[in-house]
């Protein structure tokens, strides 16, 4: 991979509010093929709305990866609709890869702290790869439980048989102890990530402890591998409700 990523695109709240304790941010990370133009335009829509007026957005890009001539988070594998016949006939994914973004997202949480954002005012999503990394960042960086929530969108969860080693090597227990609240979604028509990877993932999360009740499950009749408008629109809903406005 080159060593040359562009910055990612922060889009600053149309209201600040005065004490930045009381502010929010939502680190918002994009799928394979893209770059952070691409989520634009849904800081964009909200800000027009006028929702959530005191959330910051920072969209990062990913790395152009030059042996699959895109941009990626890391190298991708197969998501089959159907399990393979042996579990070690499964495609190896790239760990080192999936790694080094986590590095790179936590150095982007580590700068919000800096500015005085308290970390359970921070948010952790993406698209696709994007709702990849930002589930593994929650769940394997210093980071871990201590995010406002974390959003997952038309993903899965990867290394999930791994998490319990990478978190030991972080020097984090198990087990995942105190719950970020979870945001999954997807649409019933979304033939790049299959409907039985959606539920490994929400089955992955509760075996590593995390509370049934932290995570909200949503699925979008017909929908693709797309963002829809109803899909947003709870999403809204769920990050006024994880991330309120403050007096």
């Amino acid at each position: 991979m080159t060593t040359e990523r562009k910055p990612p695109i922060i889009i600053p709240p149309t209201s600040p509010p005065s004490d930045i304790t009381k502010s929010a941010a939502f680190i918002f990370i994009h799928g394979l093929g893209d770059e952070a133009e691409g989520l634009e335009n849904v800081a964009n829509q909200f800000q027009s709305a006028g929702k959530l007026p005191y959330m910051s957005w920072v969209i990062p890009n990913a790395l152009e990866n030059h042996d699959l001539a895109t941009t990626a988070w890391y190298i991708p594998t197969r998501l089959s609709p159907y399990p393979p016949s042996r579990p070690e006939l499964e495609d190896d994914e790239d760990e080192e890869g999936m790694m080094a973004t986590v590095s790179y997202i936590t150095t982007l949480v580590d700068d919000l702290v800096k500015q005085g954002i308290p970390t359970d005012r921070i948010i952790l999503g993406g698209f696709s790869q994007g709702h990849a990394m930002a589930l593994l960042t929650g769940l394997v960086s210093k980071y871990t439980a201590k995010l406002g929530g974390l959003v997952g969108l038309s993903g899965y969860l990867p290394l999930a048989d791994q998490i319990p080693k990478l978190r030991e090597r972080s020097g984090l227990p198990k087990e995942v102890s105190a719950n970020s609240e979870i945001f999954l979604a997807r649409g019933t028509g979304d033939r790049l990530v299959p409907k039985r990877y959606h539920r490994m993932c929400y089955e992955g999360l509760c075996k590593l402890g995390i509370e049934e009740e932290k995570v909200t499950v949503k699925e979008y009749e017909g929908m693709g591998h797309v963002m829809g408008a109803a899909e947003l629109r709870d999403l809204c809903a769920w990050l006024e409700k994880v991330i309120p406005e403050m007096d």
